[in-house]
């Protein structure tokens, strides 16, 4: 690797780390800075995957605070999150290069419009704090069931599955911001890692690439988590958002249009 594809990886990486630690959608950048340079699209989608699920370890610890408070939500959330992973990476695997190229641009656009919306989609999303006890309450098992699916999206591409899970979040009534995003950053980490373990086995991971963009990530996920309340967020998710709609569109133009 060059210098440059060197600087290019570890940037993009620490990007994502800190944008997947304060709210999602970190894989809009490592994704097509992958696919820039030389990447197929699965394989890009799984050495993505990979690099980031290792980088959760920095977004984990600078998190580390909140975990005895959400331990009663992790019970209830993991196993469809492991399943579902381990169902959405199953279905990458069986996905060719050229079907998952002509998807991309769809699954770009989508996730930069879950982006955009994280705002709009938590405020409405809000309820009535549900209470724990009991396990029986339509709110938790409806979020239960939706984060299956999302576990299912996440396994298959990834990208803005913090941002849905934020919206569950919201909506069974948690509103405390830094105990969802510790929340947040764990279970996404479970679907990465039964993403990751899939895609292994299946020998689709660029190695040398996975490599150099864990280090960014595991750096961005740590800054990302212990300094984001000083961070303005409001322009960076302009810009983010900005750039999926650029990168979705020159993925649509290169795949149906060129």
């Amino acid at each position: 690797m060059s210098g440059w594809e060197i600087f290019g990886l570890i940037t993009s990486a620490v990007g994502a780390g800190a944008i997947n630690a304060v709210a999602g959608g970190g894989t809009l950048l490592t994704f097509p800075t992958l696919l820039a340079f030389g990447n197929t699209p699965v394989m890009a989608n799984a050495t993505s995957t990979l690099a980031l699920v290792i980088g959760t370890s920095g977004g984990m610890f600078g998190n580390r605070q909140h975990n005895r408070a959400i331990q009663p939500w992790l019970r209830r959330f993991l196993p469809v999150s492991i399943c579902g992973g381990l169902i959405g990476s199953a279905l990458l695997t069986h996905t060719s290069d050229k079907t998952f190229a002509h998807l991309v641009p769809f699954l770009i656009f989508f996730a930069t419009i879950l982006f955009m919306a994280n705002g709009f989609i938590r405020r409405y999303a809000s309820a009535p704090k549900t209470e724990l006890s009991g396990g029986k309450s339509t709110h938790v098992w409806g979020a239960i069931g939706f984060q299956f699916l999302v576990a299912i999206y996440g396994g298959y591409f990834g990208a803005g599955i913090g941002i849905l899970m934020l919206a569950t979040l919201g909506f069974i009534g948690m509103n405390n911001i830094y105990e969802m995003n510790a929340l947040k950053t764990i279970l996404g980490s479970l679907i990465n890692v039964m993403a990751a373990l899939w895609f292994l086995a299946a020998g689709l991971v660029d190695w040398p690439r996975a490599g150099v963009m864990t280090i960014g990530a595991v750096a961005g996920y740590y800054l990302g988590s212990h300094y984001s309340q000083r961070i303005p967020q409001a322009r960076v998710r302009q810009i983010i958002t900005a750039i999926g709609f650029m990168i979705s569109g020159w993925t649509f133009y290169q795949q149906f249009v060129k």
